[in-house]
């Protein structure tokens, strides 16, 4: 019977062939032929049948649940805030289109005109996928997690999850789901996707949400693997989500080199240190920094990932410009608390 699943398995691994039914109906006819699958091909069988469970199993829409609070509530005020941003960044001609940003995801009164620096050079056209890649704050993560929704909602509108991009990573076993609560609560993610909205407006996409969390030094550089191929595609922007030094006994760190000045300017010199190395696609020395400095950069994961990425053979060579940085308030005594903000192109 192997000749019956032929054409359903080559279409379920993303080489479509022409005449097929639509999508959802070949998951079905492959959930039927697997059962028929001689078991020499379980291990075909297996990422097969772990791409349907992933498909069928997401649901639902993600609501805004910081919408309100971290960011206005109100779809035309937010559209009026982001535009307003937007055309107060002034694009560096020297810095070729994005294929990937690096931007914060703090509250927008705090970093949206910090995030407007990147999101400013995105070009829509040709993109049909982003990923999206933040940092956990809710929970201990030691592996990447996917999204199990169908959609993000924010105050713009719905955006739709690639459920089958989705389902092709998890077939990898290399992921872990994103418990719905967890989720729900997580900020790293939803302070994006209005941007992303934005800028993506008129040009049909989906959206690729995942958390990075603590990985070892060989699941990193698997993940990384993986993702080389998704971030060469030219369809495919990344979009990976992180703010830089939280400062003061909040968030227990203080650190304050007094050679470099007042507390403000000694915490600018240690993200500048970092961000240099990020500049330069050094993912060792990157690791070594935050070793060395725990430096509290809270998306330190998947930018260490994205390094990787870039750094793995058969990588592409990118190259990774910072546009802006900026800080929520300026240090001087040791009762102050401050985050800082940067974003870089990777071009």
């Amino acid at each position: 019977k192997l000749v019956d699943v032929r054409l359903p398995i080559n279409s379920w691994l993303g080489r479509p062939v022409p005449g097929e039914v639509p999508s959802r109906a070949r998951v079905g006819y492959c959930a039927i032929t697997l059962y028929r699958v001689p078991c020499f091909h379980h291990r075909l069988s297996s990422v097969l049948q772990t791409r349907f469970k992933s498909i069928m199993a997401a649901k639902g829409t993600r609501p805004p649940t910081h919408a309100g609070s971290w960011y206005t509530e109100d779809g035309a005020a937010l559209q009026a805030q982001l535009h307003g941003w937007l055309a107060e960044v002034e694009v560096d001609p020297g810095i070729g289109r994005p294929r990937a940003v690096i931007a914060p995801h703090a509250g927008y009164s705090y970093s949206g005109p910090s995030a407007a620096h990147a999101y400013k050079y995105i070009n829509p056209e040709g993109i049909s996928r982003v990923f999206l890649l933040g940092p956990s704050h809710k929970y201990y993560l030691k592996h990447c997690a996917l999204t199990t929704y169908a959609a993000y909602n924010t105050p713009l509108g719905d955006v739709e999850v690639d459920t089958e991009c989705v389902a092709e990573l998890a077939a990898s076993k290399l992921f872990e789901t994103i418990p719905r609560d967890k989720e729900a609560s997580e900020h790293s993610l939803e302070m994006h996707v209005p941007y992303i909205q934005r800028v993506m407006q008129g040009q049909p996409y989906k959206l690729v949400p995942m958390l990075v969390g603590s990985l070892s030094p060989a699941e990193e550089k698997r993940v990384a693997q993986l993702l080389v191929p998704y971030l060469d595609d030219p369809s495919a922007l990344f979009v990976i989500s992180s703010d830089f030094c939280h400062w003061g006994s909040r968030f227990d760190f203080t650190y304050h080199n007094k050679a470099d000045g007042p507390i403000w300017k000694s915490i600018e010199v240690l993200d500048r240190q970092g961000m240099a190395l990020i500049e330069a696609v050094d993912a060792d020395g990157f690791k070594s920094y935050l070793d060395s400095t725990q430096n509290t950069i809270c998306g330190r994961n998947p930018i260490a990932l994205l390094l990787r990425t870039l750094c793995t053979e058969g990588a592409a060579p990118r190259s990774i410009k910072f546009t802006t940085y900026a800080q929520s308030s300026r240090c001087t005594r040791a009762g102050d608390s401050s985050v800082s903000y940067a974003s870089a192109i990777i071009s």
